[in-house]
């Protein structure tokens, strides 16, 4: 049983021998357990906005997943996966540039393409921090899911799962949006520097290409879905002036090759 020193605030000064260790029967003392219930959640929603691609915006919590198939993306970028994967793009796309373009496209919606959605639609967001993502590749080496080791969520007040363990309350949609986009600019920097590794690439073009998929989710999630499209702006203009404040531009025109393939059709399973 748990024990306390319980001391007798009128007792005369004791020696450490004199103190008298008493059993604690009315506290227990347990650690916070987090729950994953608000993802899983979360995630029912986004599978409904695609149910014949239930994968291309939810997230799996890792805890529950085989490790076939799957890597974890701090580690990934540091190794071969990336040059694996421009190299199975370039089985489709025989050209450098434009085989890379997609490689980042993959990347760029797994990493804010399926919390944008969340944010848009639920007004909440897992932890896009590079640690905390995982990624998942199908048979024929293409990226078809992500997952996330944290399941813990930030949400906003009146939220169902505020107060619940493992959920954080954010004061407002710019709070969100701030935090958000301050966790996955970490991420997707990194990603842009293991890229320029192998081909390198314009900057100002990928945080584009970040920009159009804030605002392919703003757009998609309202059409398939019951949220009024007024709200789905907003969040989603939120979270491209987060993403600007951090002064990257998001809001800048994506030229590329016309031949990059279309995200959700690559990555849906």
């Amino acid at each position: 049983m748990p024990t306390t020193l319980v001391l007798d605030p009128a007792a005369p000064a004791a020696s450490i021998r004199d103190i008298t260790v008493t059993p604690l029967r009315a506290t227990v003392f347990a650690a916070p357990i987090r729950t994953a219930a608000g993802l899983v959640e979360s995630c029912t929603h986004l599978r409904a906005l695609h149910p014949e691609y239930p994968r291309v915006y939810a997230v799996a919590q890792m805890s529950e997943q085989p490790k076939r198939r799957w890597w974890a993306v701090s580690q990934g970028i540091r190794g071969d996966r990336l040059e694996r994967m421009l190299t199975r793009a370039l089985e489709d796309i025989p050209d450098h540039e434009a085989a890379a373009i997609s490689v980042a496209s993959a990347l760029i919606h797994a990493v804010i393409g399926r919390v944008a959605a969340l944010v848009v639609l639920d007004g909440r967001a897992w932890d896009t921090g590079l640690d905390n993502l995982s990624i998942h590749m199908d048979s024929d080496g293409c990226i078809d899911w992500a997952g996330v080791w944290d399941p813990a969520l930030r949400v906003l007040p009146g939220d169902r799962w505020e107060g619940s363990p493992g959920v954080v309350t954010l004061p407002c949609e710019r709070a969100l949006a701030m935090w958000t986009a301050c966790r996955s600019r970490t991420a997707l920097t990194a990603i842009f520097d293991a890229l320029d590794r192998l081909v390198l690439l314009d900057r100002t073009m990928l945080w584009a290409m970040v920009g159009e998929a804030v605002l392919g989710a703003a757009t998609m999630v309202p059409l398939r879905s019951t949220l009024a499209p007024s709200i789905a702006d907003r969040r989603g203009q939120a979270l491209l002036d987060a993403f600007e404040r951090a002064g990257l531009p998001v809001r800048a025109r994506a030229g590329r090759p016309a031949f990059r393939r279309a995200v959700p059709q690559a990555l849906a399973s």
